[in-house]
């Protein structure tokens, strides 16, 4: 079973998939920012390093996928390779950040992969307002993310709002992380997991 939470920069992805994985026992699979060669010259310089960081990205999430199709195990997936194809390139393409040509090589790309794998049983999607974003992404303190503007999580929430609204591919849970605290409160998270027992149990 491969479960996926989605959700823009600073929802809390990180943080559910390790509560959950401690709580299911499920394999965990985290976004690679790490040991990501690009990140960091990414908010430096976004229009000379999206291509190469959002490459990046659409490789390392693939990998991740065959890996989790091959495992055979119950995975929690931190973000998904659609959000990659569907919200961040097509936003740094939107915002002159990336060149035609490489948003069109970038979507031949993922078209390709996009045949080779499936929707994750079940996808889990944290709404979050730009000002709890914000208040998030301060409280964890990563460098790089300092220069992120506001402008860019709004244009990203927009992103993310539209494709929720017609995702189709599998299971959907919505979480609004502008009400619960699930990080902190005990309470919050066993509302969490009794909304994906809920869900899971509906795949056998």
């Amino acid at each position: 079973m491969h479960v996926a939470i989605a959700g823009n920069i600073g929802s809390g992805k990180t943080t559910l998939t390790t509560k959950l994985q401690k709580h299911f026992g499920w394999d965990a699979h985290f976004e690679d920012t790490d040991d990501n060669p690009y990140l960091n010259d990414f908010y430096e310089d976004m229009q000379r390093w999206s291509f190469n960081l959002q490459v990046y990205f659409l490789r390392s999430r693939f990998q991740q996928v065959v890996d989790i199709r091959e495992s055979g195990k119950h995975v929690i997936q931190d973000r998904t390779i659609f959000e990659d194809a569907h919200i961040f390139a097509p936003n740094l393409h939107a915002m002159g950040l990336m060149t035609t040509r490489d948003f069109k090589n970038y979507m031949d790309l993922f078209g390709l992969m996009n045949s080779f794998i499936g929707a994750p049983d079940l996808l889990i999607y944290l709404r979050a307002s730009v000002p709890t974003l914000v208040n998030q992404i301060q409280r964890r303190g990563r460098d790089y993310e300092n220069s992120i503007r506001l402008d860019y999580l709004n244009r990203l929430n927009e992103r993310y709002e539209a494709w929720i609204s017609t995702y189709s591919e599998g299971k959907l849970l919505i979480i609004d992380v502008d009400n619960i605290n699930f990080a902190d409160n005990a309470e919050d998270f066993g509302q969490i997991i009794r909304s994906i027992d809920a869900e899971v149990n509906g795949l056998f």
